[in-house]
């Protein structure tokens, strides 16, 4: 005889769903009626796109938490956010340069961390986010394009912040930056990109175009992977 799965009361922009505690947030807003189309993407804690806050009844503090991978807990109170309002500075590139006294132009806030750790405490991908800042603060874009190469963009980071740190755009900037100043020429990108220009891979590329879903899928589990 199988085990009786657990139910657990939840709710949803304030209406109460009951709902197996072996779901994730996202499987149990579906199973409550609920038709995804916006606020969800790979469904595996990488795209970032359903960031959620939610509160736990008693509980005045407010929580967040990736839909996809967080589980349902008796008395949760659920909203989604699907994109997160950050302020982004506007830029060209060319007219910038890797350097704090640039980077204090568009995003000043940077400097006024606390220290607190709150951003790398939430991050879904375990991102020293605080460190990329620090490495941010001192000037060192390479390091910082590092640290942060994995981040989803998912907001829950400035949602914690008590200095309105934007972090992912902060983040972002710093990895143009790497890219177009600091980083150096990588030869197989550039002999890459001559073929495409001279019309050298025209048929390799008509092939992908033209390839079907299991093709596509057998190309890519296959690809050759740079170490």
């Amino acid at each position: 005889m199988s085990e009786e799965i657990k139910m657990v009361d939840i709710y949803i922009m304030g209406k109460k769903y009951t709902v197996p505690e072996t779901l994730t947030i996202m499987d149990a807003m579906e199973y409550a009626g609920y038709q995804l189309k916006r606020g969800c993407g790979c469904r595996a804690g990488f795209c970032g796109a359903c960031a959620t806050v939610y509160r736990m009844a008693g509980d005045y503090e407010l929580k967040v938490g990736l839909a996809c991978q967080t589980k349902v807990e008796d008395g949760m109170y659920l909203a989604q956010i699907p994109f997160f309002p950050g302020r982004k500075a506007a830029f060209n590139l060319e007219e910038i340069k890797p350097s704090t006294a640039h980077f204090t132009q568009l995003y000043p806030e940077v400097y006024r961390c606390l220290g607190c750790s709150s951003c790398t405490k939430v991050c879904p991908q375990d991102i020293d986010v605080m460190q990329y800042i620090a490495y941010i603060q001192r000037g060192d874009f390479e390091k910082a394009a590092d640290i942060s190469f994995d981040c989803l963009m998912c907001g829950l980071c400035v949602s914690r912040c008590p200095a309105n740190i934007v972090h992912y755009n902060a983040a972002l900037t710093a990895r143009r930056l790497y890219s177009r100043y600091i980083a150096k020429p990588d030869a197989f990108l550039a002999e890459r990109t001559r073929k495409i220009e001279e019309g050298e891979l025209d048929a390799e590329i008509d092939a992908l175009v033209t390839a079907d879903q299991d093709k596509l899928q057998e190309l890519y589990n296959n690809r050759e992977i740079e170490k």
